[in-house]
């Protein structure tokens, strides 16, 4: 079986070729037919990238899978053209590597029963082995990032006895195949930063197993939404915009002083930007993210949105939104990531006060994306795919795939002579020696579409996009050399 894509143009040379997938994967779904065997597509126009990555999501499972599960947040991910994610600890119970008893089953502990029923001894153990568990092809390639503290309460540091085996370079030749392929490759606690208490010794962890720290660079005791006029007239409590500084310097002087890369996620904030770029300039271990909502959205959106457009940190003020675009034109952000945090309507039509942070992203991050960067003249496509790709790959510790290269190594010479003009260098894919690390994008760049929530694969419909006019659309993802996704 192989399906051939006619005239696409890849993404950094320009170059137009022909690709030929030599099948479906095991856990291929789409929401057309067009992909088929033998099937001989005109691919004019469209663009062949990396498959994205995405080093910031929540899939819920287990614990809270009514909101999301492993595979609708898979399939949510395959969607809007990712290959691979990092699935933050936030679980239930939380990804620390800590027993799950029978004792907490019988207690009513949220998620045990699920861990324990999968024949889990752990959560870090319930994610590597889910897809037997639950006899199911996942279409997603995932990582894990283990807790920063014990049940993520940020009482006491995590134990690295009970997960540094997991951790690649530690323990390989007991590592099943399961646990190499869905490593812990980052140490967070993520909904919360990590407190001062115990900082240190996280960062000890962090040297010691070799893992970074990603920071939720933000903290607050009370407030529901950014401080300032749209508060007010909200009557709402403010969140200062100083409460991500905060926790910026202090890491920043952490990584001055441990040499622990620190990666700040979901930075909002002229001032946290400001601070992450001196320190860059400094040569300082520092990377860091921002997400679309923050660069499409100022809290002046509160107000048409209501709750769903509350996340934490909070949408800022509008001269922040916009030094947030600054900071991704001048490289100060290194990666765009969703914190794809998906939530029931019943929960987000709480009110300000009591419904739950966060956003669904990643079926129409890259639309969002598209068109407020590319479109509004900042960036290029060349350099969206960079951040929502090649710079994800590297911070997870894994190489994008290089289609130049595959072409230069693998494709089949034009033809030359009278009747070669228009004819188009050959890329299959089966003929490719690494094939099962192949992961790629079809984006159709500038495709004008709708964002319909009610057509997404998440469980979730907490978007305050819905509606928007947007254009890029990811039309199919390729994993491991097979269609995975299609749209086309």
């Amino acid at each position: 079986m192989s399906i051939t894509l006619r005239n696409i143009r890849v993404w950094n040379t320009g170059e137009i070729i022909d690709l030929t997938v030599p099948g479906l994967a095991d856990a291929y779904f789409a929401d057309t037919d067009t992909v088929r065997d033998g099937a001989d597509i005109d691919a004019t126009g469209l663009t062949l990238a990396p498959g994205f990555a995405d080093p910031h999501v929540h899939f819920r499972d287990p614990g809270q899978t009514y909101k999301e599960s492993m595979v609708s947040g898979c399939r949510a991910s395959a969607s809007g053209g990712y290959t691979t994610v990092l699935i933050m600890p936030n679980t239930l119970p939380a990804l620390d590597g800590q027993t799950v008893t029978a004792a907490d089953a019988e207690a009513g502990k949220p998620g045990a029963r699920e861990v324990l029923d999968a024949g889990a001894t752990n959560v870090i153990d319930f994610l590597q082995q889910y897809d037997r568990t639950h006899d199911v092809k996942l279409p997603v390639r995932y990582d894990l990032c283990v807790c920063a503290s014990k049940d993520r309460a940020g009482r006491e540091a995590s134990d690295t006895a009970d997960w540094l085996r997991y951790v690649p370079g530690f323990e390989d030749d007991a590592k099943t195949e399961a646990m190499n392929a869905h490593p812990i490759t980052a140490i967070s606690d993520d909904g919360s930063a990590v407190p001062e208490p115990i900082l240190d010794q996280v960062l000890a962890n962090a040297k010691a197993s070799d893992l970074y720290l990603i920071e939720h660079c933000e903290h607050h005791d009370i407030g529901a939404v950014n401080d300032g006029p749209v508060s007010r007239k909200l009557g709402v409590p403010g969140i200062p915009e100083d409460t991500e500084l905060k926790i910026v310097a202090r890491d920043i002087e952490a990584a001055r002083r441990t040499g622990i890369h620190v990666h700040f996620q979901h930075v909002s904030t002229a001032i946290s930007f400001e601070a992450i770029r001196a320190a860059k300039a400094e040569g300082l271990p520092i990377t860091c993210e921002t997400a679309p909502h923050y660069l499409a959205l100022s809290d002046e959106a509160l107000l048409e949105y209501g709750t769903l457009a509350k996340m934490n940190p909070p949408l800022r003020s509008e001269a922040d939104r916009k030094a947030t675009i600054a900071a991704i034109e001048d490289g100060t952000v290194d990666l765009l990531a969703t914190d794809h945090a998906p939530h029931t309507m019943e929960e987000k039509a709480l009110g300000f006060l009591e419904s739950p942070n966060g956003i669904i992203g990643l079926e129409c991050a890259y639309g969002v994306c598209h068109k407020v960067l590319v479109d509004g003249g900042h960036i290029s496509d060349e350099r969206l795919i960079e951040l929502m790709a090649v710079e994800p790959m590297r911070l997870l510790g894994h190489e994008p795939t290089d289609i130049a290269a595959l072409v230069e190594g693998y494709a089949e010479p034009a033809p030359t002579g009278d009747d070669s003009e228009g004819v188009n260098r050959l890329l299959d894919l089966s003929r490719v020696e690494d094939a099962a690390n192949v992961d790629l994008a079809v984006l159709a760049t500038d495709q004008a579409w709708t964002v319909d929530p009610e057509q997404f694969h998440s469980k979730a419909r907490n978007t305050p996009f819905g509606g928007w006019q947007v254009t890029g659309r990811p039309l199919a993802t390729i994993i491991g050399s097979q269609f995975m996704f299609s749209r086309m």
